[in-house]
């Protein structure tokens, strides 16, 4: 097993990145996770807290001592605000990030950008006309063991890519937010987006997108869909079999397929964690990376937004918006085959159109 020898990771100390002022919409479960995880381990500081609710930004800020504000406008008013991390369901994804870029600031968006490529466009249009910092907030391209594939996949060491193989599935119950049609609900925005995001990122753009669904019941009794599985082709033959669901756990890994090698990252693959090369000759090569949860790894992403800003680029280098928008093609895709539509969009023959709101 020797003869293999893996690239060290990239990543930067978060402790010696720039400091920001970071204001959050949307008081929820990421970004409780975002906020303790920067508390945790970096740099940052977290100043202000915006919702729809005054209560709930109150309830948010005070054991954290953040300013709270009671809709989103007011937050990114905040003049102790310098960048807008957007943390709201994703149908909200696009007001809230140009009312935080119309107000001046750079904006970090959960993933996906928007609910379709449409909005992610919007947003990039936004932030280039006022020469503002804009970035999707998908914190698995930012974490150490992505670097490490990242760097073996563009190198060649595992030769041409030729076949990705990868499943994201978590049980959802029936009171989350997947099940309701109005905040696009399904596994794709929440779950399968890790799958076409990495798959678009390390093979290109999707050149085919063949999809299967199925749905299950969702809030006041309308469909929505419950799994999502899909081949994408790529320039040069590469496939990608990617499959999400809601209706329960699965091994969550992610295998890259090439002519010299193998390489599989360790479930959950959207985390910390390790990952195996098995090359041609049968041997096994290890990569041991520490598992962890959100908390040990989204202070990645705001210590590379961080520096990036200091450096005046608008962009960050691991997740550039052109890829943020290939994905989000490949996603439209899929959607526009099963006739999965979100709030905003509306049918026409043959297809969906993926309208801008």
């Amino acid at each position: 097993m020797s003869g293999f020898v893996f690239p060290e990771p990239r990543i930067p100390d978060a402790m010696e990145a720039p400091s920001l002022r970071w204001g959050i919409a949307g008081p929820g479960w990421i970004a409780e996770r975002f906020v303790e995880s920067l508390l945790r381990h970096g740099s940052q500081r977290v100043t202000a807290v915006g919702s729809r609710s005054i209560e709930r930004a109150a309830a948010f800020g005070a054991p954290r001592g953040l300013r709270a504000h009671g809709s989103y406008e007011e937050l990114a008013a905040d003049p102790e605000v310098d960048v807008v991390y957007v943390a709201t369901p994703h149908t909200a994804h696009l007001d809230v990030a140009l009312a935080a870029l119309e107000a001046g600031k750079h904006v970090l968006v959960e993933k996906p950008m928007g609910i379709n490529a449409a909005q992610a466009e919007a947003i990039r249009a936004a932030a280039a006309a006022r020469g503002l910092f804009a970035a999707e907030a998908l914190w698995t391209v930012f974490l150490p063991r992505y670097d490490v594939v990242r760097q073996l996949v563009r190198d060649g060491r595992l030769g041409a890519v030729t076949q990705i193989v990868a499943d994201y599935g978590e049980y959802l119950p029936p009171s989350h937010r997947a099940y309701d049609p109005a905040l696009a609900g399904g596994p794709l925005l929440d779950l399968g987006v890790y799958l076409f995001a990495l798959a678009t990122d390390l093979a290109g753009e999707a050149t085919a997108v063949t999809a299967r669904g199925a749905t299950v019941p969702g809030r006041g009794g309308t469909p929505v869909n419950g799994r999502l599985s899909a081949l994408l082709d790529f320039d040069g033959g590469a496939q990608a079999a990617l499959a999400t669901t809601m209706g329960g756990f699965t091994p969550a890994t992610f295998t890259v397929v090439g002519t010299e090698a193998t390489l599989v990252m360790d479930g959950p693959f959207n985390g910390p964690g390790g990952l195996m090369v098995r090359t041609t000759d049968g041997a096994e090569h290890r990569w041991d990376g520490k598992p962890g949860s959100h908390v040990d790894g989204l202070h990645f992403q705001a210590a590379a937004v961080a520096w990036a800003i200091a450096a005046g680029r608008t962009e960050v280098e691991e997740r550039p918006l052109e890829k943020s928008l290939r994905a989000l093609r490949a996603m439209d895709a899929a959607r526009e085959q099963l006739g999965i539509v979100y709030p905003g969009e509306h049918r026409v023959p043959g297809g969906v159109r993926l309208s801008l709101t």
